[in-house]
């Protein structure tokens, strides 16, 4: 690992990128890459793309740029590289710029970097708007998957905007407050959810309450909720909408997000090019499948071709505040990458 490659790393961890505050991170990359050589541009919906690479055969490399929010201190420290985004997901991306640039320009194979935006928000608009725009034969999602562990699948979501308003009423009454209604139909949820339970967490759907407040001013009686449903693949997404908007209770419903869970083929010249650099860095390949949500729900079902999710770090650090990537890691995560793509473009 060169001093270059933790420079973009930390380049990147420095300029801080939540959703829908992309432009300076996706300026700076656009420069980094046409500084290695790539045909570096913003598109239209903000997205740092770097192209490189000739012929009919065509990988993207698709990472997200934005962040959760919340700054976490930027400091260097005992091989860790500590800031927001470190490892969600910005070494992923950073590990794809430079394992890229190690390849160099294939005469027989394209490259696409896609640092996409606003992944970590209901919109997903970099990774839609890349959806409809280029057809890949293979794809690899940055996301922290571990440097010696491939990602083949994810939960989707459906997201839920819940507002309740009526009359203010006397508490001693028989009335039922709207915030009670919110918190009745996150129960019926819950329920419902509990009994489409699978074998395992992966399989099952799961229930989040991410925001919830009651209020009356002595006129009205409000209560507004954000309830997600963390969902497996194949599950009736449509049966799930029909039953929160059956369970409201009056309210007003809003699914705001749907996504598919996916679950990619593990027998796919894709997937064998990442265990064979994952085994020369040495390292003893696994498989995960992840109970989260990424733009491999956006973008695998519409190219439907093989695709992983791949990066370094460590998933339980997303979105804390000791958000952290260990630079050993960083760079094992680049050697197998370079490794696998190099078996790609030859293979």
């Amino acid at each position: 690992m060169t001093s270059d490659e933790i420079a973009l790393l930390r380049g990147m961890v420095e300029r801080y990128s939540p959703a829908k505050e992309e432009a300076e991170i996706s300026a700076f990359l656009v420069e980094e890459m046409r500084r290695r050589g790539f045909h570096g541009y913003r598109d239209d919906a903000g997205n740092a793309i770097g192209e490189a690479g000739e012929g009919e055969r065509h990988i993207a490399l698709v990472g997200h740029i934005d962040t959760a929010p919340g700054v976490v201190p930027v400091r260097e420290e005992n091989g860790l590289l500590s800031g927001r985004g470190s490892v969600d997901a910005k070494g992923s991306f950073a590990t794809f710029i430079c394992a890229a640039t190690r390849l160099g320009h294939p005469k027989n194979f394209r490259i696409t970097l896609a640092g996409a935006v606003e992944e970590e928000c209901p919109t997903s608009a970099g990774a839609w708007h890349l959806a409809g725009r280029i057809r890949p034969d293979y794809t690899i999602i940055g996301e922290p998957s571990g440097w010696d562990s491939v990602t083949i699948g994810y939960k989707g979501i459906a997201g839920f905007r819940f507002r309740m308003e009526q009359a203010n009423a006397h508490f001693a009454g028989d009335n039922v407050r709207a915030g009670e209604k919110g918190l009745r139909l996150y129960n019926a949820m819950a329920e419902y959810a509990a009994a489409r339970a699978g074998v395992g967490e992966f399989d099952s759907p799961r229930l989040e309450l991410r925001r919830f407040h009651a209020s009356d001013d002595g006129i009205a009686d409000v209560a507004e909720a954000y309830f997600a449903m963390r969902i497996p693949p194949g599950f009736d997404i449509d049966g799930l909408i029909a039953f929160v908007e059956t369970n409201a209770g009056g309210g007003e419903v809003v699914c705001d997000q749907r996504l598919e869970g996916v679950l990619a083929d593990k027998n796919t010249p894709l997937v064998r090019a990442m265990l064979k650099g994952i085994r020369s860095a040495g390292g003893k390949p696994t498989f995960k499948k992840k109970t989260g949500t990424s733009d491999m729900c956006v973008v695998g079902p519409v190219w439907g071709c093989p695709i992983v999710a791949y990066g370094p770090g460590d998933s339980r650090l997303d979105h804390t505040p000791n958000e952290h990537l260990s630079l050993e890691e960083y760079g094992r995560a680049i050697d197998a990458l370079t490794v696998a793509l190099k078996s790609l473009v030859e293979g």
